[in-house]
């Protein structure tokens, strides 16, 4: 499904280069949950964000279900980005200004589903996720385990194959945090939901079945195997 290749990302300052990947390879198949750990500053975030087409990398190839992401123009990468990917952030990402129904929606405006199924798909997560009640709270009326659970159910409202999860878990209780986890595990388990997440937590972790490890940019090859 993900085929990294030679990634290398830099950025040039008066003293040369500030490398934040070096040489990162690695292939993640569909149905698989990743784990991607290491400690700040390792270039973990970096390469989901690559991932998820929102950053680009200074060399390598990136291959998803097949296709060079980054040989194609802007707007096919934002089409591929809206149809098969969910991202969800550490920081939520929910508009202030939108309701919980709202924010569920926006994705599916931007991906011009017709109404009646984008109200469906709607009432449908509001209803999986215990959320319905909270349909018409802003954000600033949540709390950080609800306001992730939104996140959560906007990412899945497109449908995506797989799932890239910054920090899910990093601003919430630890008792939030396992309930979060919990969900992503059924959504592999049980969807087949293909999910990537970068965590510090080694609990969080162990949820995957493969854990990438990153240390100053580059993969530790011997870690990043099945069972670690």
């Amino acid at each position: 499904m993900i085929d990294l290749q030679g990634i290398e990302k830099f950025y040039l300052n008066k003293g040369g280069k500030n490398y934040v990947l070096r040489h990162v390879s690695a292939s993640i198949n569909a149905g698989e949950f990743v784990s991607i750990m290491g400690p700040s500053g390792a270039g973990k975030s970096t390469l989901l964000s690559i991932m998820g087409m929102l950053e680009e990398p200074t060399y390598g190839s990136y291959e998803f279900m097949g296709q060079d992401m980054f040989s194609l123009s802007e707007r096919k990468r934002i089409e591929v980005y809206r149809n098969y990917i969910g991202f969800v952030f550490q920081a939520y990402h929910l508009i202030d200004e939108m309701t919980v129904k709202e924010n569920i929606e926006a994705s599916l405006i931007y991906k011009k589903v017709p109404s009646a199924e984008r109200k469906s798909r709607v009432e449908d997560l509001l209803e999986r996720f215990h959320i319905g009640a909270k349909r018409d709270f802003f954000p600033s009326q949540l709390s950080g385990g609800e306001q992730q659970l939104v996140g959560i159910a906007r990412a899945l409202a497109v449908r995506p194959s797989i799932i890239l999860a910054d920090e899910p878990t990093g601003n919430l209780q630890s008792a939030q945090s396992l309930q979060i986890m919990d969900l992503f595990k059924k959504l592999n388990e049980e969807e087949g939901i293909t999910i990537i997440q970068v965590t510090h937590s080694g609990v969080n972790a162990a949820y995957g079945n493969r854990t990438l490890h990153l240390l100053d940019g580059v993969v530790d090859k011997e870690q990043f195997k099945k069972g670690c």
